[in-house]
């Protein structure tokens, strides 16, 4: 499907790294790099205690703020938990569900994402969701079909207007910090399978306008060919969204 329908998004994941104090010292070095394509989407997704400092840091800045989970749940007694709400009042604009992170060391189901997602949207946040199997799972030759499965999990009862507003990620887990990169035709067979059962849940005319994100190990490097692919609509991105790394992929997107 062509290209001309969407926007790339360069989004960068955090994890659990820097201080609120190290924000404003990173975007001073990053502001300059990243104002080269403006043409580009892109967002930094935090650490909740992080999210204050880095929307003052990007306050009149293209770059968008976003957060790494959120809760399920509206409100209540759940301790340690961070609402949609909280989120939006906070000014956030994109939100990671379904990390493969998230799904191995906190056993987050496709019923959770799926619920995750709608309590994102009903806060109008973007909800940036992942899917990707393991490197097992690869070997055994069921890749298609586990992330199928996890899409069909994840969209449940989601309406075609609120899929609009969702942006995919493909992230093979073996390829998630271990400096191992799905090779751009790997990428690409499951990327496009994305959005093969996109159009069969929701039509062609609307697959060919989601946002379809490879997140593993994409750097400096190897953005430009992951990128040129016609499903690849832009990364999510670790460890390179840490450095001044993360410019010459938002670069490498915006010449494609």
């Amino acid at each position: 499907m062509e290209k001309k329908y969407r926007n790339a998004l360069i989004a960068g994941n955090w994890k659990m790294n820097k201080l609120a104090s190290e924000v404003p010292g990173f975007w001073a070095e990053l502001e300059p790099k990243a104002a080269l394509a403006a043409g580009v989407q892109s967002a930094l997704c935090v650490p909740f205690p992080l999210i204050p400092a880095m929307k003052a840091a990007l306050a009149g800045s293209q770059v968008k703020v976003g957060a790494q989970d959120v809760s399920a749940h509206d409100k209540g007694a759940y301790t340690g938990e961070v609402s949609a709400a909280m989120l939006a009042d906070l000014g956030v604009d994109y939100c990671i569900i379904g990390h493969s992170e998230r799904r191995a060391y906190h056993a987050e189901s496709d019923e959770l994402v799926n619920a995750k997602l709608k309590a994102l949207l009903g806060a109008g946040i973007t909800p940036i969701m992942c899917c990707g199997e393991s490197l097992e799972q690869r070997d055994a030759g069921v890749t298609l079909t586990f992330v199928e499965s996890q899409i069909k999990g994840g969209l449940k009862d989601i309406t075609p207007e609120q899929m609009k507003k969702v942006v995919i990620a493909y992230e093979p887990i073996w390829a998630i910090g271990t400096g191992r990169t799905a090779t751009a035709e790997q990428a690409q067979e499951v990327c496009g399978h994305i959005r093969k059962v996109l159009a069969g849940l929701y039509g062609e005319e609307l697959a060919k306008g989601v946002q379809v994100l490879y997140g593993g190990s994409m750097n400096g490097k190897n953005a430009a060919e992951l990128l040129a692919q016609p499903d690849i609509d832009g990364g999510l991105i670790g460890g390179a969204s840490l450095k001044m790394e993360f410019a010459d992929i938002i670069g490498a997107a915006n010449e494609g």
